[in-house]
């Protein structure tokens, strides 16, 4: 059985996209542990109402970033992960954690390849939309080799339209059925190709 170790900061929703599969058989694998760097995330709420190891770990006051990472990583790879998910994970990681895993750390991000990279993407996609600036968005699965910020070598993407009686509620919630559908169809087919082999 394939391995997973899931991060996420947040309301796990992604999360729980991929432990509903993992247990209905759309995905071939098992979630090894849920990770956090929030103590109070829905993400550790999710992995404890579904019987899956959590851990919180906590930045430490003024600890630099590849302290902290290799930390990360030696909790990490004490759940021997055959892949590493960023799932809403909302803190960039550097060569002192992505090293231990090369090509193994798969990433979800909700704008298309070279557009919208960091943080709010959904917002700034809705607000240039607003602006007249642009039609659509979309969601990508990519691999996540060093330390650029959302633009590894891309697994799957998906386009969202944005339509004009959209809120940024309506379209946020169409774009997360979306990374929700992608990350589990491009885990799966990671799962059956062991691409990382």
């Amino acid at each position: 059985m394939t391995r997973l170790v899931v991060l996420a900061s947040g309301g796990g929703t992604n999360l729980q996209a991929v432990l509903d599969a993992c247990a209905d058989g759309r995905l071939p694998a098992g979630v090894a542990a849920v990770v956090s760097n929030k103590a109070g995330s829905g993400a550790l709420q999710r992995a404890a109402d579904a019987g899956v190891p959590y851990v919180h770990v906590a930045p430490h006051p003024g600890e630099p970033r590849s302290d902290y990472d290799a930390r990360l990583a030696d909790i990490v790879s004490g759940f021997d992960p055959d892949w590493v998910v960023l799932a809403g994970w909302m803190r960039l990681l550097s060569m002192s954690f992505l090293g231990w895993f090369p090509g193994m750390v798969v990433n979800l991000h909700p704008a298309l390849p070279g557009q919208l990279p960091g943080v709010d993407a959904i917002e700034r996609a809705w607000r240039e939309a607003q602006n007249g600036q642009r039609d659509h968005t979309g969601v990508m699965v990519h691999l996540v080799p060093d330390e650029g910020i959302d633009d590894g070598p891309v697994l799957a993407t998906a386009t969202v339209s944005i339509h004009p009686s959209d809120t940024l509620e309506s379209l946020t919630n169409r774009v997360h059925g979306v990374e929700h559908r992608l990350l589990v169809e491009t885990l799966a087919t990671l799962c059956t190709t062991g691409a990382n082999a």
